[in-house]
């Protein structure tokens, strides 16, 4: 199963499912290719489908606000959308996700704790850890889409409206200044054991 890094301005718009608790960031390791093809390819296969399910539905919400008001209208859809999104998607699968980044556009956006130190690094490709319990950790990089630079790209290109409406929707906002192809952000999931919910 392959997942879709959809290159959108998905990593910092507003808060998502909320994390479960973690226990420290260093009871967490990463995950052999071998237990992924094997012992936790369940896991990886739900965080993938969970991963591919959230950016398709979020790329749809703002390619929809974009065609309709623009820039700014895009902002406050991401804002008022994507956490929704994310707990709906949550329940469907049975586990945490969102995103997150190192530059946020919200401050609710902080990476999880177990991710921290391959954010910090700017981990550039796929990374899967595991819990101290079993569960599955998955930080997926969200690349920058050239439309995207409407809202992301260097402050004196974008649009007056949209200034405003950063400013007045995220005046910590530091998700600027990138460029078509940088690395935007993460998606992350955390799953659990059980399975996911029936229905």
């Amino acid at each position: 199963m392959t997942f879709t890094v959809i290159a959108l301005a998905l990593a910092g718009c507003a808060r998502h499912a909320p994390e479960p608790p973690a226990p420290a960031a260093e009871t967490w390791r990463r995950a052999t290719a071998e237990e992924l093809a094997d012992g936790l390819a369940a896991q990886h296969a739900r965080a993938l489908a969970a991963v591919d399910t959230m950016a398709a539905r979020l790329k749809g919400a703002l390619m929809e606000a974009l065609d309709r008001g623009g820039p700014a209208e895009a902002i406050a859809v991401c804002r008022s959308v994507a956490p929704a999104v994310a707990t709906d998607i949550g329940q469907e699968y049975g586990l945490a996700i969102g995103r997150t980044s190192f530059a946020l556009r919200n401050p609710d956006n902080t990476p999880p704790s177990w991710a921290a130190a391959l954010i910090a690094a700017r981990q550039a490709e796929p990374a899967f850890v595991v819990g101290p319990n079993g569960e599955l950790g998955a930080l997926l990089p969200i690349r920058l889409g050239s439309e995207c630079q409407m809202c992301h790209g260097s402050p004196e290109h974008l649009g007056n409206e949209t200034r405003a409406m950063l400013r007045r929707t995220y005046p910590d906002d530091q998700a600027t200044g990138f460029a078509a192809g940088d690395l935007r952000g993460w998606f992350w999931a955390v799953v659990p054991v059980q399975p996911p919910p029936e229905g």
